[in-house]
């Protein structure tokens, strides 16, 4: 709601400026390219984002899930506890994970909500756990190896080399998760004290 309020408020701004600096034909052409430019962008990666959640799912039905669960268990089980006895967490947790690993963030958001959704805890279910955070903060800064979304946004504009980001992404990925992971923990022992 409150966004909504922003985006109004900036396009009113925008209204009213233009019409004082005698540009409305500059804005009206401006929103126009800036609209087509917006939906040519979202078809791009609706293609993108529709495969690689329907092969999250396949993952899921296939076992893969299960597999990578059992392979990354040793980073799950110290950053998420409940991992350790829910398989199903696990999973989720896990393809979550990779999603985010291919830079699929989009892809990785419904995994994401399903593991939320177990971390829930019965006794406090408006308030987030520690664990809920801790994932929050790894899909927001999530470590990325391949960035599939950044790479698909820099070939639709034109960039004939989408992937020469690579070493900058993947520095600042680590960096950023390994950061915003540490401060999560300690911040929860902070408030738990």
């Amino acid at each position: 709601m409150v966004m909504s309020w922003i985006w109004t408020g900036i396009l009113c701004i925008s209204l009213i400026f233009s019409i004082f600096e005698g540009r409305g034909s500059e804005l009206a052409g401006a929103i126009i390219s800036g609209s087509q430019a917006g939906i040519t962008l979202a078809i791009s990666m609706g293609g993108a984002v529709c495969l690689w959640t329907g092969v999250g799912k396949l993952m899921e039905h296939s076992g893969i899930a299960q597999f990578l669960a059992k392979c990354l268990r040793p980073l799950l089980h110290r950053v998420f506890p409940d991992s350790k006895t829910d398989k199903t967490l696990a999973g989720h947790l896990s393809a979550n994970i990779c999603a985010n690993f291919l830079g699929l963030g989009n892809a990785a958001t419904p995994m994401g909500i399903q593991a939320v959704t177990q971390m829930r805890d019965p006794k406090r279910p408006k308030y987030a756990t520690d664990q809920m955070c801790r994932l929050i903060v790894l899909n927001t800064a999530s470590i990325q190896l391949i960035p599939s979304n950044v790479a698909a946004v820099r070939a639709s504009l034109g960039c004939t080399t989408p992937f020469d980001i690579l070493p900058a992404v993947w520095v600042t990925s680590l960096c950023s998760a390994g950061l915003g992971l540490l401060a999560a923990i300690l911040l929860g022992r902070v408030c738990k004290a």
